[in-house]
């Protein structure tokens, strides 16, 4: 990625990475993203599913989509997206810290109308979540395809940020008789609950299953 002004790390520098390897790598690991705009002079974030295909990102709502009518027209956007890996406890309470991975993006969305991509980046979208369910469910039928509406945003100005390191303390304070670590944060998939009014003698499908084999 081209490093620009607004995706340079500044703070902390070395721990900034603008390849796309690294910053592909955290995209897929998660499939929850934070947007942030401006919307009639004041600021928003929002919560929202994604998929990525090669160096897009594809989100979807709603026709009537607040965040989805204003970001259509072109707006400035902003995508973060954080995973929490530890907490890093320092002999003084300055020195605290988290071991992170988080990608920021730049850019802007634009409305996908090809009913082909469309329907491609739903698919795209759902196999982010959790892969190969497309192929179990029953699809989008017309009515519900009408009443989605799907952006897509270029993958051009982002970086990554990451923190995966000891606590560092000052020099002196190395020889205080404080406890100093990492106390680790993971997020585990759990056993599948089924819904009450599943039908009996259903299994668990092959992609909950390789879903759960992946942990």
């Amino acid at each position: 990625m081209k490093v620009t002004k607004k995706t340079k790390v500044i703070r902390s520098p070395k721990r900034g990475f603008y390849d796309k390897e690294t910053i592909y790598k955290i995209l897929d690991n998660h499939f929850i993203c934070q947007i942030a705009f401006v919307y009639e002079g004041y600021p928003v974030i929002i919560p929202t599913i994604y998929g990525r295909d090669n160096n897009n990102l594809y989100i979807h709502g709603a026709t009537v989509s607040r965040m989805l009518l204003e970001l259509e027209k072109g707006v400035p956007l902003s995508i973060n997206i954080t995973q929490t890996d530890g907490i890093v406890l320092a002999r003084s309470a300055f020195h605290h810290s988290l071991n992170y991975q988080s990608v920021t993006i730049f850019g802007e969305a634009t409305l996908v109308t090809s009913e082909n991509e469309r329907y491609k980046a739903l698919k795209i979208i759902s196999d982010q979540i959790i892969p190969f369910r497309w192929e179990e469910v029953r699809l989008p039928s017309k009515k519900e395809l009408k009443a989605t509406k799907i952006l897509k945003i270029p993958i051009v100005e982002a970086s990554a940020k990451i923190r995966k390191e000891p606590p560092s303390d000052e020099k002196e304070d190395y020889n205080l008789s404080i406890w100093a670590g990492e106390i680790p944060i993971t997020s585990t998939i759990q056993n599948p609950i089924s819904d009450p009014k599943l039908k009996e003698g259903i299994p668990i499908p092959e992609s909950v299953k390789k879903l759960m084999k992946k942990e």
